[in-house]
């Protein structure tokens, strides 16, 4: 079984506006609420690809509600630890061809709810193989929170996932997590790179990371050009099918779902880079965020090419 993690949960709400105007009324017709934040989108692809799930994190108030509601219904698997605090709201407004986002900070998480996580993880981790963290950590936690689930999870021999960034991210580097799967901009944050454009900018920039750390996988998501992976020794380039993207949004999550799964499957490294840059793809074709068609998988993953590169 898969374990993901979402500390810092949101109900997304998405606006579509023919156009927006600043200081005035606008009427919207075309709204889309989902139980969101980048675990939970990983979460989603996972258990529409029928692998087994389960969704932990923390919830609380009215709008942790509607997500436990959400994910009841579809009948997915969770065990969130219950906050004080309210779950926020993340605002998209599609509009003009443009996107703008309004994304709540969310909930201040109090030492005994973080101290009642980390001992609830040690129970839920006994049954799973792989672990998933994605996204931001909420007020009160420390950078290192993520540091310290992995160090748990690499004691009791589970293969853990990080996908964040910033602070989070290089603190969490410390555990060795088994595989990361950072964009170039990240990337070049992470290591005050002012700017990695080219392949071999990538290359270098992972060679960097794996003489300082003992990460099985790297892997640099390319955007619509696919990834560059190195495991073993070697780097790879995978490349995905051409599609007409019809919301992008999600589909780093949707990657990390399919390099989840993978893993869980035990599948070789080309294998796994496909399954990861067949899902981001899969995702990107989709309105909805964070979703895919299952019966469009074995299609994808066989379109999807993989190579070594020297």
């Amino acid at each position: 079984m898969i374990l993901t993690i979402t500390l810092n949960p949101s109900v997304d709400i998405n606006y579509k506006l023919d156009s927006l105007h600043l200081n005035e009324v606008n009427r919207c017709y075309r709204v889309i609420k989902t139980a969101g934040g980048k675990g939970l989108n990983v979460t989603r692809v996972i258990q529409l690809a029928g692998e087994n799930v389960c969704a932990t994190g923390f919830l609380g108030g009215t709008t942790g509600e509607f997500i436990e509601n959400v994910l009841n219904e579809n009948n997915i698997n969770h065990q969130f630890i219950k906050i004080q605090g309210e779950t926020r709201h993340c605002i998209a407004i599609l509009h003009n061809g443009k996107q703008t986002e309004i994304l709540e900070a969310g909930p201040c998480i109090t030492e005994e709810e973080a101290s009642t996580f980390i001992e609830n993880y040690k129970n839920i981790i006994n049954n799973v193989d792989v672990v998933v963290a994605s996204g931001s950590l909420p007020i009160g936690l420390d950078s290192s929170f993520y540091q310290k689930l992995i160090n748990i999870a690499n004691e009791k021999g589970k293969k853990f996932i990080l996908d964040t960034s910033g602070e989070a991210l290089g603190e969490g580097l410390k555990a060795n997590p088994y595989l990361i799967k950072p964009n170039k901009d990240e990337l070049s944050k992470l290591l005050n790179i002012e700017k990695i454009t080219t392949i071999q900018d990538v290359k270098e920039a992972i060679n960097y990371l794996k003489e300082q750390f003992d990460i099985e996988y790297i892997i640099v998501s390319l955007g619509e050009k696919g990834a560059v992976g190195f495991h073993g020794g070697k780097f790879y380039i995978a490349t995905p099918p051409k599609v007409r993207a019809v919301n992008p949004v999600g589909s780093g999550d949707s990657m990390v779902a399919g390099f989840a799964i993978a893993i869980a499957r035990n599948l070789d490294p080309i294998e796994t880079l496909k399954y990861g840059c067949a899902f981001g793809t899969l995702n990107a074709i989709e309105e909805k965020t964070g979703y895919i068609q299952p019966k469009l998988i074995n299609s994808f993953i066989t379109e999807t090419e993989v190579s070594v590169l020297t």
